[in-house]
Order: structure tokens, then C-alpha cells, then sequence
């Protein structure tokens, strides 16, 4: 064990922020992080064991156990269960013979949950020791559990049928699948590799690139919408000795996964946005932080990059510009939604937990290792070489007024044809339900769990900053659906477990919400709790990041639009609840210090 510890951090030129980088490579070759590969990193590079610690432990898919020879990871999300995830849970247990968050006491399976994987198109879905499995079904399961227990290398599990698009390449040989059903200006197939670097880039100045993305008025595809062409402005006026350009592919956003299909059937556009942006801020270094559920691309992500070198389209004086040089790097997470949130992102590069820090200064002034960095995501890079190629002018024509250009959308949920649409933005959502194939709708969840959920009353209702924005998560849920119980209650779930603690009012006042939301759900509710839910929800906007300003959107947008849900659940008539059980209340802590309690009942 010291030894490959000592390779690895070698590996890494003994570097302290690439210590993410260390950690997986441990976790991949060994199953887990050990306390005496703990000891050797920190004695090797110069760190307390507290420290080394306090980074694997906020990350889910780092663990200091064994996780089994075959780490299974399901699916959790709302559209998982929506399509069979219950039965998918049953068949691996009823296979395996362990319950979920166990180990087979051979060491060989490990079953556990995980939040959305970005397979909401092809539900219910798994990773397997990095390999994904899509629509699954309990037979499908138990062929898997049976080659898992003859040791079975991990391809032989993978059926030879791979996805469409580019996963059937020999670098991908993923069994997911694109599902590109409307193309744009992003997903069309009219632009040639590397035309704007080797052709464009030449005939302008940084300050002629920037100028161009500010006169296409294009703001982030990420969901906050900051004007890109200022961002990369502001960052090439920062003083620094370096600046950065960092691309964020973390999309844990659940119901979310066109970051997934760009990189999947467009990564060399990504690339040379990546290029475009280092020219603009005058950057020679690029990353791209990838979130560790498409670990399955790494090895195609590379070969792509490889080959923009040796096409002279990364490396240095690229294009025969004398003093352009760039080069990108790819970092990968570890399962930790909040570092989708930039300044979170930018502390899991240098090695560190993800937790957001405080604005400002901003990632323009002060971003990786203190330099000026600009962070966007996927999409945005991608649509900026488009930009360039046919003037900012041009791409104004595209959109509405104050949201130009397109977007593209992941769609899934209760409807025919689930997967990636590229739609002008002003699109409404009655016409996006029609295009899809949704019928007797009763909601659509517009940006994920921390956007809105709408009802039909809202149907009429554009896709635009100025109206609906999103990121580009869109779910539907039939009128089969409980929205309270399967969807508002796994979301407050799940930014219960995605939050990093920091802030005690979305460490504490989420599980609060969420507590108040099930007692309703059980018919011990009355009128005043949809009040405190209210109020409560006001207390979350205190926190420091996006997360926790968000966290309590699945049940406010729901109380709003689907109040009379909540209504029906209510005891009517009540100030309070007078099933209370005061004795029951109190059982499990009682237990947890060996007290008995004593009550009078007179």
C-alpha cells in the first residue's frame, strides 16, 4: 500500500490540490481509501491526517471501507422510481442476498443508493464499478448478480449492444444512449472541427473575441445567467500572474444530462470554446471538472484531446499565433452536487471539501489558486465557437430579447420521447409537452429540484431569463403521480443529503421543513404548518450559496401551485395536533442514553 501511494502522489508531482486526483486513483485500485493510505498521503505530502480526511469524507463515492469487488450504485431519483426502481431494488437484494448500504459478507457486492446519475432518459440506471447500466428490469438484475458471482470481468457484464451516437466508439463502448431528438445550432452537424481556431482566431484580437460575445448578448447556460462577454471581460482586465479558464461539467442537478450528450457527440466544440475563452482572458491553462458518474468517458475525453494537440489545436502558439498557448486538463468530482456551484467547484480543484466561499471577491478576481479564472458551463463554451464563427450579430436572431440564442433541454418523466432537445429560447411549455409526446399532465418540474414546479394553469408559460429560466432540467409528472409523497419529499431529501453543512439554516432547516412536510403527509397536519413551511422557507434564503437559497423550492413552488394537495391532508378545524404521542416522541433518545423515561399520566 505505501508504495502505490507513493507512485500516485508521485504522479502527481507531490502536489497538494491535485489530492482529489490521488484519492480516486487509491480508491479505483484498492475498492477504498485504507487509514494506513490515509497516513502515507499526509506523511508524503505534508499534510495532517485531518485534513486528508476532511476532503474524502465529504465526497460519496470515497469511503475508508471496503465497497465490494462490484460497487453497485442505484439510481434514487423521482423519474427512477417513476419507471421501476422499486423492483430493481428488490431483484439486487433478493440476488445478492444484502440489503442496500451493505457488503455481501464474501466481499463481493456492495449495494447502495446515489442521487441522479444523468440518466434520466433511460430509467431505472446504475454504476458499476464506473460502468453504467441503463434500463434495467429485475431479469436484467439477476444476469448481473449471477456474473458477479462467477467473478466475471466487468465488460463481460456490459451487453454488446451499446448506445446510439458516438457510444458505440471502442474508447466509449457505453451502453447509454444520446437520445438527440431536436437539434440547434449546438447539436447540428454543419460545423467543422476546429474551423474557428484555425480560421477565425487569426483575423481577431482577445479584445475582437470578447467583443463579439457581448454583442450576441449570450448569458450562461447554467441556470444563473450572468453575461458571458462581462465575465470574460472582467477576468482579462483581473491582475494575476495567470488566469484560468475552468468548464463545469458537474451537472448533479437531478433530471439534468445534455452537459452529458455534448460531451458525449460534441466534445471537440466544448474544447475549443475552452481554447476560444483562454485566447479571450489570456489563459494558459484550462479544466475541465467532469462529476465522477461519467467516469465511463474519461478514457474518450482524452483521446479527443490528444488528438486536438497533435492537430496543433491545443499545445502552444495554436494556430500560428505567436504567444497562444493552452492546454486543458481533466479533473474529476466524487459525488457532491453542491460543486456545481462555482466558487464549491473551484475549492474540490485545489484538493479540498467543497464547500462555497464567500463573494466576494468573485472567480473573475480571485479563482483557482487565487488567479482569475472564468467559469462556465458546458453548453456556454460550445455555443461561444458558434459565436464567433457567425458573429455575434447572427446569433442575436435566435431567442427572445433578453434570452438570445437556443437551449437545450432534458426532457424525461411521463412522456413518449424522453431525451435532448436543442429549442429557441421564448419556447413555451404547453408546445415542448406536444413536441415530446406528454399527455394528461399534471406537472412539469422546470430546472430541477431547485427551480419550480407548475401546474397546467402555467402550461402558456415561455422558457426565457425573463419568465422560466432553467438550467435545462424538465420533468413531467402524469396525473398517476403523487406529487407530495414521490417527488416534493425525494427532493427535500436530497438537498438534505447534498447540503455541506456550512450554513445551519440549510443544515438544520431542511430536515425541519422536511419533518413538518412528512407529518402533514401522515394526516397529523393543520393549517398553521403550511405557514411555518412558508416562513421557514424565508429563513433558507441566509444561506451562502445557491443550494441552500434553493432548498426549499420543492415544497414552497409546490404549496404555491399545488396548495390544494397539502389542503386535503389537513385536520381540519385544529390549531394543533392532538394525536401528539409524548412518550413515543421521546423513545429513541431515551434508548440512545440508557434512560427510562417516567411519565404521569394524572
Amino acid at each position: 500500500m505505501e508504495n502505490t501511494v507513493k507512485q500516485i502522489v508521485e504522479k502527481y508531482n507531490s502536489n497538494r490540490n491535485r489530492l482529489m486526483d490521488m484519492l480516486i486513483d487509491i480508491q479505483e485500485g484498492e475498492g477504498y481509501i485504507s487509514r494506513d493510505a490515509i497516513a502515507t498521503l499526509s506523511q508524503l505530502l505534508d499534510m495532517s491526517q485531518a485534513d486528508v480526511e476532511q476532503t474524502l469524507s465529504f465526497y460519496h463515492f470515497f469511503s475508508t471501507k471496503p465497497r465490494g469487488k462490484y460497487a453497485v450504485y442505484l439510481n434514487n431519483s423521482p423519474v427512477a422510481y417513476m419507471f421501476g426502481r422499486e423492483a430493481i431494488k428488490e431483484a439486487f437484494e433478493k440476488s445478492a442476498g444484502v440489503r442496500f448500504g451493505e457488503v455481501s459478507s464474501d466481499g463481493k457486492i456492495g449495494l447502495f443508493d446515489t442521487a441522479c446519475i444523468g440518466m434520466n432518459d433511460q430509467e431505472p440506471a446504475a454504476i458499476i464499478n464506473n460502468m453504467v447500466f441503463t434500463r434495467l428490469t429485475p431479469y436484467r438484475v439477476r444476469e448481473l448478480v449471477k456474473m458477479m458471482k462467477e467473478d466475471k470481468p466487468i465488460e463481460e457484464l456490459r451487453k454488446e449492444s451499446f448506445g446510439d451516437g458516438k457510444n458505440y466508439l471502442p474508447s466509449l463502448r457505453s451502453m447509454v444512449s444520446s437520445n438527440i431528438r431536436r437539434k440547434g445550432m449546438i447539436l447540428s452537424d454543419d460545423y467543422h472541427f476546429g474551423t474557428v481556431l484555425r480560421e477565425k482566431l487569426p483575423t481577431l484580437s482577445p479584445e475582437g473575441v470578447i467583443g463579439e460575445i457581448k454583442h450576441s448578448a449570450i448569458r450562461g447556460r447554467g441556470g444563473a445567467g450572468f453575461p458571458t462577454g462581462l465575465k470574460w471581460e472582467f477576468c482579462r482586465r483581473a491582475k494575476g500572474d495567470k488566469h484560468y479558464v475552468v468548464c463545469n461539467a458537474d451537472e448533479g442537478e437531478p433530471g439534468t444530462f445534455k452537459d452529458r450528450v455534448i460531451l458525449t457527440e460534441k466534445p471537440e466544440l466544448v474544447f475549443e470554446g475552452m481554447a476560444l475563452a483562454g485566447y479571450a482572458i489570456g489563459g494558459e491553462e484550462g479544466i475541465l471538472y467532469i462529476r465522477y458518474e461519467y467516469r465511463y468517458m474519461k478514457d474518450y475525453l482524452e483521446e479527443v484531446l490528444h488528438k486536438m494537440r497533435k492537430e496543433g489545436l491545443l499545445g502552444t502558439n495554436i494556430s500560428g499565433i505567436e504567444g497562444f498557448n493552452f492546454d486543458i486538463r481533466i479533473q474529476f468530482g466524487a459525488g457532491a452536487y453542491v460543486c456545481g456551484e462555482e466558487s464549491a467547484l473551484l475549492e474540490s480543484l485545489e484538493g479540498k471539501r467543497g464547500e462555497p466561499r464567500d463573494k466576494p471577491p468573485f472567480p473573475v478576481e480571485k479563482g483557482y489558486l487565487g488567479y482569475p479564472t472564468i467559469i462556465n458551463n458546458v453548453e456556454t463554451f460550445a455555443t461561444a465557437v458558434r459565436i464567433v464563427q457567425n458573429g455575434g450579430e447572427w446569433f442575436t436572431q435566435f431567442g427572445t430579447d433578453d434570452s438570445t440564442g437556443t437551449k437545450i433541454l432534458s426532457i424525461s418523466g411521463d412522456c413518449m420521447f424522453p431525451g435532448v432537445y436543442e429549442v429557441n429560447w421564448g419556447f413555451n411549455v404547453e408546445d415542448m409537452l406536444d413536441m415530446v409526446g406528454a399527455y394528461d399532465v399534471q406537472a412539469v418540474q422546470v430546472g430541477g429540484p431547485s427551480g419550480t414546479l407548475i401546474g397546467p394553469d402555467e402550461f402558456h408559460r415561455t422558457l426565457g431569463y425573463s419568465d422560466l429560466s432553467t438550467g435545462g432540467s424538465m420533468i413531467i409528472f402524469g396525473q398517476q403521480r403523487n406529487l407530495l409523497r414521490d417527488v416534493v419529499v425525494n427532493f427535500m431529501e436530497f438537498f438534505i443529503d447534498e447540503s455541506c453543512g456550512s450554513c445551519s439554516t440549510c443544515r438544520n432547516m431542511t430536515q425541519v421543513m422536511n419533518n413538518k412536510l412528512k407529518k402533514i403527509l401522515a394526516g397529523k397536519g393543520v393549517p398553521n404548518d403550511l405557514k411555518d413551511l412558508q416562513e421557514w422557507g424565508r429563513v433558507l434564503n441566509a444561506s451562502r450559496c445557491g443550494l441552500g437559497q434553493t432548498a426549499a423550492n420543492p415544497i414552497i413552488s409546490s404549496l404555491k401551485n399545488f396548495r390544494h394537495l397539502y389542503e386535503t391532508l389537513l385536520q381540519k378545524d385544529k390549531d394543533f395536533d392532538e394525536g401528539f404521542d409524548l412518550e413515543k416522541s421521546v423513545q429513541a433518545s431515551c434508548s440512545y442514553v440508557g434512560r427510562v423515561p417516567v411519565f404521569n399520566h394524572h
